[in-house]
């Protein structure tokens, strides 16, 4: 089995510093040591730490997307379902380190927004593509009459994908998930009634 290139263990285990650390706070010499690698490598690999960041949120985004396959545009599910299925596994991936790190597309948005025009637009990019995931699910629920037929599904996908960040960061400060789970009990029990 063939080894995994340097630029391949750069990605994820500097993935994983950065989720960690915060983009600003994950030095180079932070990633190529969680990697395991030379320090030269990084810049073998990578033109800017700035496209590392890049490269990060595509890697990240690329899970990311297949949560939304599975859930919000998963057709063979209920649609009210998926959404919730979608919280749930935000609130999955929270717990599964005391929900310390948050979203990394959270962290870059309030860290590196001010800092890189680049990454602040790729953050708005990865945003409008889940809103929009998020937008073709409520639609599917008002075809499927499981909201009224009036939603106006792209203003309420708003609100769910900027309250469930505003939640996801809140969790991450109170190192809970208690902000993520009211939001989804608020959701479900007040908003989409």
């Amino acid at each position: 089995m063939p080894r995994p290139s340097h630029r391949t263990k750069i990605l994820t285990e500097g993935l994983k510093v950065v989720h960690e650390r915060g983009f600003g706070g994950a030095s180079v010499r932070d990633i190529v040591q969680a990697a395991g690698v030379p320090q030269g490598s990084f810049t073998n690999h990578f033109a800017s730490k700035e496209a590392f960041g890049l490269e990060v949120m595509d890697l990240y985004f690329a899970d990311s997307r297949e949560v939304i396959r599975e859930t919000l545009c998963n057709d063979l599910l209920a649609p009210l379902r998926r959404l919730e299925d979608y919280i749930d596994a935000n609130i999955a991936h929270l717990t599964r380190n005391h929900s310390r790190n948050g979203c990394l597309f959270g962290n870059f948005a309030v860290e590196a927004s001010d800092h890189s025009e680049v990454l602040r637009t790729r953050v708005v990019e990865i945003f409008a593509e889940v809103q929009k995931c998020v937008a073709y699910c409520l639609g599917a629920a008002v075809e499927a009459g499981e909201l009224p037929p009036k939603t106006n599904c792209d203003e309420l996908a708003q609100f769910v994908v900027s309250s469930l960040q505003g939640a996801i960061l809140l969790a991450k400060a109170q190192r809970n998930p208690a902000p993520v789970e009211g939001f989804k009990r608020l959701l479900f029990t007040t908003v989409l009634r």
